[in-house]
């Protein structure tokens, strides 16, 4: 608490403080002087409280959202209150250290269902929404295939022998026959087998220079369409996001206007780019970071808070996050150690 104590409160201001914001992160209502005298220990009355309260809004660590509505915490309160958690470094529970260990360190899954699996785990842990970022692979490709899903669009399924899979939607020539979605796989997959992208891109390039591939024109294009999506022929984004549990996110929405804002920001956090600035995000040391409203603009208007933490490889490079995305009032003793101790699996079994 050393930055309020700087702004001059004394230990009971502090100590109504830490009570408001705690009664503020069960339920996410504002905090009344009335409440805090019947469930605190703080044996003060009423008014006292109301005027430690005002103390605590003079210093910019409360406020009053409305009229006679109670205190909740400013974003640089929460930032305090939270930065002060993260000093004693709370332990999971040994059943949610099981239940993340025996999701992370199940045998025989690949690196798409390891992380899969921790984003699932830990949205139904914290109850809120989770991000895995997950990093671009550089494995030998495997598998090619042409999924169509309408008249006139397919999903281009791309498998490396990794186990992971990369998806893209893409538009079919028209006048296309079906049976040119599966001679165009079955042409690429000949020539992709064993080879990074770059290179097989290059094969194929070649052949339908020199005329060799004998594919008539429709299904020449789609096989050109089919390795121009992953960025001219040289893999995806440096990082794809998986989000898992937005339903949880959606159950505490108390108004349309912040469902809209909600669903504006799983849009924002579809786009690749934002993906990557959040990588970037935890590059710089280790350990947990958490971001609350608008300290990151992906969240300023959506009343919502980041928990992620940095996961690493064998070699201990930085090369993707995990964490929980929830309501300015998640429980941050609880969740705080639970995204710790997942990026902490998930740089286990990667390490081994």
């Amino acid at each position: 608490m050393t930055d309020a104590s700087i702004k001059g409160l004394k230990p009971r201001s502090l100590e109504i403080f830490h009570e408001v914001v705690s009664a503020y992160l069960e339920d996410g209502q504002p905090v009344g002087s009335s409440r805090l005298a019947k469930t605190s220990k703080l044996d003060l009355s009423p008014a006292s409280i109301r005027s430690k309260m005002s103390d605590l809004e003079e210093a910019g660590l409360l406020y009053a959202p409305h009229t006679s509505a109670g205190r909740v915490p400013t974003e640089s309160g929460l930032r305090l209150f939270v930065d002060g958690l993260m000093e004693f470094n709370r332990d999971l529970q040994s059943d949610e250290r099981s239940t993340i260990d025996s999701e992370c360190a199940a045998r025989g899954i690949s690196m798409n269902q390891l992380l899969d699996n921790a984003g699932k785990t830990l949205s139904g842990l914290s109850n809120c929404a989770s991000l895995v970022l997950s990093p671009k692979s550089e494995a030998d490709l495997q598998h090619f295939e042409f999924v169509p899903i309408g008249v006139n669009r397919a999903l281009a399924v791309l498998v490396r022998t990794d186990g992971q899979v990369e998806n893209r939607l893409i538009d079919l020539p028209v006048g296309l026959p079906s049976s040119a979605l599966v001679t165009a796989a079955n042409y690429m997959n000949a020539r992709l087998a064993n080879r990074t992208m770059k290179t097989a891109a290059a094969v194929i390039r070649e052949d339908i220079a020199l005329h060799r591939a004998e594919l008539d024109a429709l299904t020449t294009s789609l096989v050109e369409q089919g390795i121009g999506i992953w960025s001219d022929g040289e893999g995806g984004a440096d990082a794809a996001l998986i989000m898992r549990g937005q339903a949880n996110l959606l159950d505490d929405i108390q108004a349309v206007e912040e469902l809209t804002e909600i669903r504006g920001l799983f849009d924002a956090l579809d786009a690749r780019e934002n993906a990557l600035r959040l990588l970037d995000a935890t590059r710089d040391g280790d350990g947990v970071k958490i971001f609350i409203g608008a300290e990151n603009k992906l969240f300023a208007s959506t009343g919502c808070s980041l928990v992620i933490a940095p996961y690493r490889n064998a070699d201990r490079s930085v090369i993707g996050a995990v964490g929980v995305l929830g309501p300015r009032h998640m429980n941050y003793a609880r969740i705080i150690p639970m995204v710790d101790y997942t990026s902490k699996a998930i740089a286990r079994v990667l390490g081994r």
